[in-house]
């Protein structure tokens, strides 16, 4: 039991009442006009329903003629067990109060202390109550309302009667984190595609940043290849220079060796020259010894034949008595000795003969002398020429000798400013960095350098800001990829969570249909009726709906609406559903306000009976308000009848 008691005060037809309530089936009942409907509202004004205030202002529910109307709701605070429903009101009962004033200002009233909206929800959270679920507290013609509900809000209002909101709430939620996450996976696809392209842009220029560097790097390092060729173009010059010296050098020692070997031939010739000067001298005194022996004898012959002819003539005279006389010249030019004069013509003829025997004697010796005298004289000649020649090849050499030390000074002189060019290139080069192996020759070296220089001319505007910039973004580009990565991780996680709190929600609404489907399906029998409670769109909790399908009179079932079924009908399935819930339904307090207008007799007291059965066993306070207690007369049930008496509402319970 929730209510124990309803205090009116100068509400609607109410002046002052005081309306005690029972556990169990409450009955209000009364002519039409007497107020029935009125305390029902009084309850939801007093609960804070808000669908009073939708329906029209609450100062109009001010009695006539006064300014202010009280209601007050006795609630039910007892120990359930070793807990109260509301521990922080350590009392049984709790007075919920709410005061209208005809100038529009409401409040609650907590035991007669203001309290905001938000505490009475609260408090009534606490009993389990939800007073705007029309499930639980129907107005007049709401069980025709609820029939004329889409799918989607019966099951809605379902959810809410039970108590299985919060698994509706769990899937929206969940819903609307995927929502959100779906929302950033766009938002972060867009920054994410916007990123890549402006990365881009710079990874282009970066690409043409690294390319400069390179070119500038190759440019260095063309220019330290440039510099060691020079050093190794001077080092070759220079070693050219020391070879060029060398056989200079070489050359020279060989001259002074072919000097010295000329000389050592000269030496060897004159030797020579002079030996044979001295042979030929000595050829020469022998011939001249010759000649002069070859003209004595001849002159020595002639003169033995001059005498042989005076002596033959001498004799002949002597024979004939007659003195030759010897020829004045031959007595002159020959001084001959005494015994010759003295010789006979026999002996001169013997003399004359040996002399004419030893001539050609002296004229062999004489043509052997000229012989040897003319070869000599052509060895003469042939060591003259040699000397001559080694003379004039010694001024070559010696020429050459001083040409070949000239060249040493000048190479000498040259290898020294080789040598100053080389370490100043060595200098040079060294400062552009360590020696690097040239296999270009400069011409190549400098055509590379030109179509460098080129390149990088192009890439002048490129600066070095745009390897920042390229850092930046890429830092910026991995950071979005990374929350994109964990957007897609949260949007699976998300979708995951949708999936598995969709099945929850799912199952325990298919659970909870099956059972009240059971129960549905034998009320409805009870009145000769078929039908069917299931769960429609359940893939879609948005789509998602409670279909409530009935058959009278042996038809097909069909959904219930406004339309297909009479009033009696729509009356009757809706109640029956209503009492097939009463086992789920959460709240400790349902009402329901003249349920029973359109219903024949016979479906009246059915429905009757099996309300007041499944309230009992249910253990909850059920107000049913009906223009007439005949049905209710024979059930253990709290009556409540109202009468109107001179336009004030009179309360008086029934025993």
């Amino acid at each position: 039991m929730l209510i124990q008691e309803v205090i009116l005060e100068n509400f609607m037809s109410y002046e002052y009442a005081r309306v005690p309530f029972g556990s169990g089936v409450n009955v209000i009942c009364g002519p039409n006009g007497s107020g029935k409907s009125s305390l029902l509202l009084a309850i939801s004004v007093a609960l804070g329903q808000s669908y009073t205030e939708r329906s029209r202002k609450l100062s109009d529910l001010i009695r006539w003629g006064k300014d202010q109307a009280r209601i007050t709701l006795i609630l039910n605070n007892s120990k359930r067990g070793d807990n109260r429903p509301v521990p922080k009101y350590n009392k049984d009962q709790i007075f919920l109060t709410r005061v209208l004033r005809r100038d529009g200002i409401y409040w609650s009233e907590l035991d007669n202390k203001a309290a905001a909206k938000n505490d009475v929800d609260r408090l009534l959270s606490r009993f389990g109550v939800d007073p705007d679920n029309i499930l639980i507290i129907m107005h007049q013609n709401m069980v025709e309302q609820f029939t004329i509900l889409s799918v989607q809000e019966k099951l809605r209002m379902l959810e809410a009667a039970v108590g299985l909101e919060a698994y509706r709430e769990n899937v929206l939620q969940a819903q609307k984190k995927l929502t959100r996450t779906l929302s950033q996976e766009e938002s972060m696809s867009k920054l994410l595609e916007s990123a890549e392209q402006t990365l881009k842009y710079w990874r282009e220029q970066y690409d043409k940043f690294q390319e400069k560097k390179q070119l500038v790097t190759k440019r260095r390092f063309l220019e330290r290849e440039l510099a060691w060729a020079e050093v190794s173009r001077r080092e070759t010059a220079f070693k050219e220079l020391e070879t060029d010296r060398r056989k200079e050098e070489d050359t020279l020692h060989q001259i002074e060796r072919e000097i010295a070997t000329e000389n050592a031939n000269l030496l060897t010739q004159q030797n020579q020259r002079n030996k044979l000067k001295d042979e030929w001298k000595t050829l020469f005194d022998e011939r001249l010894s010759l000649e002069r022996e070859h003209a004595a004898n001849e002159s020595t012959t002639s003169l033995y034949e001059q005498l042989l002819r005076e002596t033959s003539a001498l004799e002949t005279s002597n024979q004939n008595g007659e003195v030759p006389s010897l020829s004045r010249s031959t007595l002159n030019d020959h001084a001959l000795p005494a015994q010759l004069k003295l010789l006979k013509s026999g002996n001169l003829r013997e003399l004359i003969q040996n002399s004419n025997l030893h001539r050609p004697k002296l004229d062999a010796g004489i043509a052997a002398n000229q012989a040897k005298t003319g070869s000599l004289e052509e060895q003469r000649e042939k060591v003259d020429n040699q000397v001559l020649d080694i003379r004039i090849g010694l001024a070559l050499l010696q020429y050459r000798k001083e040409g070949a030390i000239a060249k040493i000074g000048s190479l000498g002189k040259e290898l020294k400013n080789a040598k100053g060019r080389l370490d100043d290139a060595i200098s040079k080069a060294e400062q552009m960095g360590p020696r690097v192996a040239v296999l270009k020759d400069t011409s190549e070296i400098l055509d590379e350098m030109r179509v460098t220089e080129g390149h990088l001319a192009a890439l002048a505007n490129i600066s070095e800001d745009i390897e920042r910039m390229y850092e930046s973004y890429s830092k910026l580009y991995l950071e979005l990829k990374e929350k994109a990565q964990l957007v897609a991780e949260n949007r699976e996680k998300a979708l995951e969570e949708v999936k598995t709190r969709m099945q929850a929600w799912r199952t325990v609404i298919q659970s909870l249909l099956d059972r009240a489907n059971l129960e549905y399906q034998k009320i409805l029998t009870q009145t000769q009726a078929v039908g069917e409670v299931r769960l429609v769109n359940g893939h879609d909790i948005e789509a998602a709906g409670l279909e409530i399908q009935v058959g009278f009179k042996g038809g097909k079932p069909v959904p219930l609406d406004g339309y297909t079924q009479s009033g009696g009908e729509r009356t009757t399935a809706t109640m029956s559903f209503l009492l097939a819930l009463q086992h789920h339904v959460r709240s400790p307090f349902r009402a329901v306000d003249e349920y029973d207008v359109h219903m024949d007799p016979k479906n009246r007291e059915l429905i009757a009976k099996v309300l007041i059965s499944t309230v009992k066993d249910a253990d909850a306070q059920y107000i049913i308000i009906t223009p007439s207690q005949i049905t209710f007369a024979k059930e253990e049930v709290g009556i409540i009848t109202v009468q109107n008496v001179e336009g004030k509402s009179i309360i008086r319970e029934v025993a």
